[in-house]
């Protein structure tokens, strides 16, 4: 039964007679390959290969919805050549972050006279621009832009305002405090703002954007999704403040998504949540996402909202507090859970998971398929008893697909007390130096492994870790996208305030996870995005090098702070695993003292499809020549962001040395090279490029953050 299955053996004439050409595929296969092909690539390169491709790549299906996004080798020229020649046919345009797009690009887009969806996040329009934009585009019904410093609604033409009124979906990024273009829009269903003000930001002539005028203020009246997403700082919470008091003038009917996400210590619950709220419940229906800050949010208030029914998306991160257990109130509001698809119950570094309260909120949520529990603890304390393990619980999920833990979630039991001997306090016992060694310190509780004599994992430990393991791994095959962030964990990458200069102290339980543990996660085959931070247990890397051997489809890889923090062991282990990250197009490395040395971007070039980097150590050092040569050798990386303990002047050349030579091949280069503990890194960040800060710059939980699934 073993051997039914044998190795197919062809002979060369058997290749020669059974040769496939492109004529032998069918249409549907051959549009399912071309929907991969970037859009400017097909029109202008793919399409004048022979007849067929050029019939082919003018199907509907290819042409109607243009997605420009992470494009990052389109330029303007070939972009301009893209919208003239599918002018007629664009009905969807994606251009978000394509910050390196020249203003005279956009104006091309005015030719695209069937456009009813556009977004061009991260372009800067000012409103001249936008007045000819909309002028031309009668049939547009959603738009998403950046309202950036120096933008009047005033100097709008009044084509482009009668535009306006006719959108019903508006997305707008505001970097200076300003209500942009939502007074013009009084049809909207849908509103989706991102309040990115930076802190000490000064605008003279600011205010009389603010105004609370019959002009100004915002109108709601036929809203049914509204969400607001904020970062850090006073002016951010105080702009929200302003938008949610025009909800006081006028209550929408009914809304039918929530969703409110603060950093942070949210201020005082304002008079106008209890306005939200009644718009929820005056809707008499389930909503589809809701998401309040944790001072907004309390029990009652979650069990008025559940009585009509569970939303698909559903985001309590941070609300948990006295009297208030989320998870409690969710299973205890007697309604259906199965509608739930993405579920964010992040903590706040004190809560313990209830592994039976999960275990029964996963077998009501069988199509759950985004799960946070990050910022918790789960400790096991019955080893015998794999029955009981969260990852027993969470092995229910068939349909998960993306998944946060802490790190301690994967502790097969409770650490090993410093007083109790393991092997090598026995063997030094027994030593003849006995009494010439020194005393083993008691602290933080050390992770024990069980060695063999060459140093490896002894094979019933790896079968017991792979047995606790496995529920999670077999129950949950097409997992793409995990979080193993150790409790407590804060990068020292800043967004407007000073960085980290301390590093937090790890959960003991956290140190029994380890390299035994990162070799099992090498089972989920299907994985795409891994991020592991915060831990210590991480002795030798060997765990590393199995699981992306394991995941050869591995495209987003976050690292931080793992093992030893100041001798970095792992260092050569990291080096072998680059080398098989083929399909790797993004890594973020943090590690308190590291080196960039030639070894590291030697490995770090075998990833040949890499896009962006991103280097954060504290007390780290990097080679000049090495990273040019790395640059140079991979010419897809597009971004290249370092922050070390380097002086400001060898950063600065790196830097220098790097957009001199290759920004004329790589239009969308953005280079940031600092020292993070530089009291003008904030200024620096301001700066950079919102996309590549947001996604992978800064660190953070991207779990069941956003309502990818609606």
């Amino acid at each position: 039964m073993e051997n039914l299955i044998e190795p197919a053996q062809c002979s060369p004439e058997s290749i020669s007679q059974s040769s496939v050409t492109i004529a032998d595929f069918s249409d549907e296969i051959l549009l399912h390959i071309l929907s991969y092909i970037p859009s400017y690539d097909l029109v202008l390169g793919v399409s004048r290969v022979c007849r067929k491709l050029q019939i082919l790549c003018q199907d509907k299906s290819l042409i109607s919805h243009i997605r420009l996004h992470k494009e990052y080798r389109a330029s303007d020229e070939a972009v301009k050549k893209l919208l003239k020649e599918l002018s007629s046919d664009v009905q969807s345009l994606d251009a978000s972050g394509c910050y390196w797009l020249a203003g005279s690009t956009l104006d091309v887009v005015t030719r695209c006279v069937g456009l009813v969806r556009l977004d061009v996040t991260g372009w800067r329009v000012t409103p001249a621009r936008l007045s000819r934009l909309l002028g031309s585009l009668r049939l547009l019904r959603s738009l998403a832009l950046d309202i950036g410093t120096g933008f009047d609604l005033q100097q709008l033409s009044s084509e482009g305002k009668t535009a306006l009124a006719r959108l019903s979906e508006l997305k707008q990024t505001l970097l200076t405090p300003s209500y942009g273009v939502v007074p013009c829009c009084g049809a909207l269903q849908s509103l989706s703002l991102y309040l990115e003000v930076a802190e000490g930001w000064h605008e003279p002539s600011a205010h009389l954007q603010l105004i609370v005028g019959q002009s100004s203020v915002p109108r709601y009246h036929n809203l049914h999704w509204f969400s607001a997403r904020l970062a850090p700082g006073e002016v951010n919470r105080a702009l929200l403040s302003l938008y949610l008091a025009a909800f006081s003038m006028r209550v929408p009917e009914g809304l039918t998504g929530l969703v409110v996400a603060m950093p942070g210590p949210a201020p005082p619950m304002p008079a106008s949540e209890g306005l939200l709220t009644q718009c929820i419940l005056s809707a008499g229906s389930a909503i589809r996402a809701f998401q309040l800050p944790q001072m907004w949010l309390d029990g009652a208030t979650l069990r008025r909202v559940l009585g009509y029914g569970c939303p698909a998306y559903l985001n309590v991160s941070r609300c948990a507090g006295p009297g208030f257990e989320p998870l409690c109130v969710l299973l205890g509001a007697g309604c259906e859970l199965s509608p739930l698809r993405s579920l964010n119950l992040r903590g706040k570094t004190e809560e313990e998971v209830d592994a039976e309260g999960i275990r029964t909120l996963t077998q009501s949520c069988p199509r759950l398929t985004h799960f946070n529990l990050s910022s918790t603890h789960y400790h096991h304390t019955t080893p015998e008893k794999l029955d009981g393990h969260l990852c027993g619980a969470l092995g229910y999920l068939g349909r998960l697909r993306s998944l946060a833990l802490p790190a301690c979630a994967l502790s097969q039991g409770p650490p090993v007390p410093a007083n109790k001997p393991d092997l090598a306090t026995k063997l030094s016992s027994e030593s003849p130096l006995l009494g010439l060694k020194k005393n083993r310190r008691v602290g933080v509780p050390a992770y024990q492994p069980m060695l063999d004599g060459t140093g490896d994992l002894k094979e019933e430990q790896e079968g017991e870790i792979e047995s606790f393991l496995r529920p999670l791994i077999n129950g949950c095959p097409c997992l793409v996208e995990l979080e193993l962030i150790g409790t407590g964990f804060l990068s020292a990458m800043p967004r407007y305030e000073p960085a980290m200069r301390k590093d937090p102290a790890a959960c003991p339980w956290s140190f029994q996870v380890g390299d035994a543990q990162l070799a099992a996660l090498g089972k989920l085959r299907f994985l795409r995005r891994l991020t592991l931070a915060h831990l210590p247990g991480v002795l030798k890397g060997t765990g590393l090098v199995q699981l992306v051997l394991g995941c050869k489809d591995l495209q987003a890889l976050s690292l931080a702070n793992l093992g030893s923090l100041k001798t970095v062991n792992y260092t050569p282990a990291l080096q072998e695993a680059l080398k098989h990250c083929i399909q790797l197009r993004e890594f973020r490395l943090e590690q308190p003292y590291f080196s960039a040395n030639a070894a590291f971007f030697d490995a770090l070039a075998h990833c040949r499809l890499l896009r962006r980097f991103c280097l954060v150590s504290r007390h780290g050092t990097f080679q000049h020549p090495a990273a040019v040569g790395f640059m140079q050798h991979c010419e897809d990386v597009i971004m290249f962001h370092m922050f070390t303990g380097g002086t400001l002047v060898a950063c600065k050349t790196l830097q220098k040395t790097l957009l001199d030579g290759l920004s004329a091949s790589r239009p969308a280069l953005s280079v940031v090279v600092y020292p993070l503990l530089h009291e003008d890194l904030g200024n620096v960040i301001r700066e950079m490029p919102l996309c590549h800060l947001d996604e992978i710059t800064l660190f953070k939980t991207r779990v069941a953050e956003d309502p990818t699934v609606l």
